[in-house]
């Protein structure tokens, strides 16, 4: 058979305008000075002769996504020159003076790991530093747990609460009957994000009752009492973000009764263990409660906030299981989520958990530095609440239940949910350069001593509309 000539079908006339087009971009000064074919100059009409105009991007078509609600607040602040500006937006405590704060034990657990010449740099499992989940565990159902003794708990090291979350999220998507969770209204921005992500429906109940600055429990209760059977629950073991309103003890055994009635399953996020009360185990009381009952839940631990180890990304998702064989089988799927998501989790910030842990003196030594925290934060509470009060009655009229700021310092942990709305806080922000969340969130760790006067300054101005 003859072979058909080069250039002359239909498909070589197509690579030789492709070539054309790949030289054209490659190398724009030799080709210009080539005489390129009727195909190639044809084609070359549909490409900018900039390949790195705005126009020549597969993605020229994007919008500007908006700033993220919350950390768009520290991007604005950081705009700001004034000199008086406040940034309580920010989820992350402060000291006194409005700086970061690396615990003392942090800072000694680093040392001790560099002085360490034996450690290595090499990739953990798949589920993490194995000291580290064990010790998480006891940290949040407490080391006498029968759960733990009776080994029907997984726990696998996640990238903070975050990452927690999204692989727990992901885990009942894949492997759980009921693919619906029912989260509070309000809550942390992120929930409705990540669960939709993970594979999962999102619906709300009611949490916060805005007459009172507190918590709906009837709305709470009549929720969840419709919700169907086996719907996952998200739970805020303590210290609620936004509102900082979390249910008493008593209510928490009336949620748990219900939930258990219905075969809800409980999903804690608790982010904040230690860090509202100051002491570790009544912030976990609610988890072990459930834990207690015998029945199954999911908890995401992050420390972030009550070891300060924000940028290092740490946390666990634990598995509460029926028995130990089911908690080995959990496992086993927990690894193929996490495998292709982040391969394993980074070592550094899960070694400083560890090496606190499970040293007694350490251990003691950042419950006391823990508790220092919960303390500024519940000092700053009292003070805003009585410089509020001190302002007298038109601010009271105006803004809260009468003659009565008591919900500042009956809400607890980094967060108060002030009532303010989002026409206040622009004015506050505007005319005070106070920064905030336009629901009206404020951080507590934001504010100082010296920075409460300002700030009630800002919010009397803004609830009388004093300009």
């Amino acid at each position: 058979m003859r072979p058909q000539s080069v250039g002359t079908t239909p498909g070589s006339a197509t690579a030789d305008r492709r070539l054309s087009c790949l030289r054209r971009h490659l190398d724009p000064i030799s080709s210009s000075s080539s005489s390129p074919s009727s195909a190639a100059m044809e084609s070359s009409q549909t490409i900018s002769a900039s390949p790195t105009s705005a126009f020549d991007s597969v993605f020229a078509h994007l919008a500007q996504a908006p700033e993220d609600p919350i950390l768009g607040v520290t991007v604005a602040f950081n705009k700001d020159p004034s000199p008086i500006k406040l940034n309580l937006g920010v989820g992350a405590y402060r000291t006194e003076e409005g700086k970061p704060l690396v615990l003392n034990v942090v800072r000694k657990a680093e040392q001790l790991l560099v002085n360490d010449k034996s450690r290595v740099k090499e990739y953990l499992p798949i589920v993490g530093l194995a000291d580290f989940n064990k010790l998480s565990a006891k940290v949040i159902f407490g080391a006498d747990s029968p759960a733990i003794q009776e080994n029907r708990v997984t726990t696998v090291q996640c990238l903070s609460g975050t990452g927690s979350l999204r692989v727990g999220g992901e885990f009942l998507a894949r492997n759980y009957h009921q693919r619906m969770i029912y989260i509070p209204q309000p809550t942390w921005g992120n929930h409705a994000k990540l669960f939709p992500l993970a594979g999962l429906s999102v619906k709300t109940y009611r949490y916060y009752d805005p007459p009172t600055r507190g918590l709906n429990f009837q709305g709470l209760l009549e929720d969840l009492s419709s919700a169907p059977s086996g719907a996952i629950v998200l739970l805020h073991a303590c210290a609620h973000n936004p509102t900082g309103v979390d249910p008493t003890l008593e209510q928490w055994e009336q949620i748990r009764q219900l939930m258990r009635s219905k075969g809800l399953l409980p999903f804690f996020d608790s982010a904040y263990q230690g860090f509202a009360s100051g002491s570790l185990d009544a912030d976990a009381q609610p988890v072990r409660m459930f834990v207690a009952d015998g029945g199954e839940c999911l908890v995401a631990q992050s420390y972030a906030k009550n070891m300060g180890l924000y940028g290092e990304r740490v946390g666990a998702l634990s598995i509460v299981c029926k028995s130990a064989d089911v908690a080995i089988r959990v496992e086993s799927q927990l690894k193929l989520v996490i495998r292709p998501m982040y391969s394993n989790p980074p070592i550094h910030g899960a070694s400083i958990v560890a090496t606190i842990l499970k040293d007694r003196n350490m251990f003691d030594e950042w419950t006391v530095e823990l508790k220092a925290m919960a303390d500024r934060i519940i000092s700053m509470r009292q003070q805003l609440f009585e410089a509020l009060r001190a302002r007298g009655n038109p601010i009271e009229v105006h803004f809260c239940t009468p003659g009565d700021w008591s919900h500042i310092i009956k809400q607890i942990g980094m967060f108060t949910f002030t009532g303010l709305n989002s026409e206040q806080v622009a004015f506050m922000t505007r005319e005070y350069h106070i920064y905030m969340t336009s629901d009206g969130r404020i951080s507590m760790a934001g504010l100082s001593s010296k920075t409460v006067p300002h700030l009630v300054d800002a919010m009397h101005a803004a609830v009388t509309g004093a300009a």
